[in-house]
């Protein structure tokens, strides 16, 4: 059993999809903080910044703790969470057409262990279908993610090709994770 130190509902997914036992509860952390020169750099200061505050919290005696990061980029931005539904469509139009890096930083640790890792996958997507977005604008579903992105949702027929784990994309890259449990 690990202690996950996320309230990610698809990172939770992908931990029962893998067959990993883990509880649920983090303490938040304030990432408007965060001034970064480069999106590997700024989705490792998200992580460590969760990893301080929740191990601070909970530590990792009774179960190892997972705190995890994604963050998107495109065109050389970094896509944050968007604030409305007009920055929302500001960031799906950059993704459209275009590459999009998923990168991903999560810390394991245990009390003899501590895994950090850096993850990316790239994906090249075909132009978005303007009533489409509208659509996926409407239902709500970008709130929250980051670079209001749904690789396993809106994003998806959109796919022209992928180099990386879907895993990473969704926000936790179980592949690397499985073998240090």
């Amino acid at each position: 059993m690990i202690r996950l130190a996320s309230s990610s509902i698809t990172r939770a997914e992908l931990l029962k999809s893998a067959g990993i036992p883990f509880l649920q509860e983090s303490v938040d952390f304030d990432e408007d903080s965060i001034i970064a020169t480069s999106p590997k750099n700024f989705v490792y200061q998200a992580t460590l910044g969760k990893y301080r505050v929740n191990l601070e919290k909970f530590g990792c005696a009774d179960y190892p703790l997972l705190v995890a990061d994604t963050v998107v980029t495109a065109q050389g931005k970094i896509l944050r969470k968007a604030k409305d539904e007009a920055d929302a469509r500001a960031i799906l139009e950059m993704q459209s057409g275009s590459e999009v890096a998923i990168i991903t930083c999560m810390i394991y640790k245990t009390p003899r262990l501590e895994l950090i890792d850096i993850s990316s996958t790239h994906y090249f997507f075909d132009v978005f279908d303007p009533e489409s977005v509208e659509s996926y604008l409407r239902s709500g579903e970008w709130r929250g993610k980051a670079g209001a992105c749904m690789v396993e949702g809106f994003c998806k027929p959109y796919i022209r090709e992928v180099r990386g784990f879907e895993s990473t994309a969704m926000g936790l890259c179980t592949e690397i994770l499985k073998p240090f449990l």
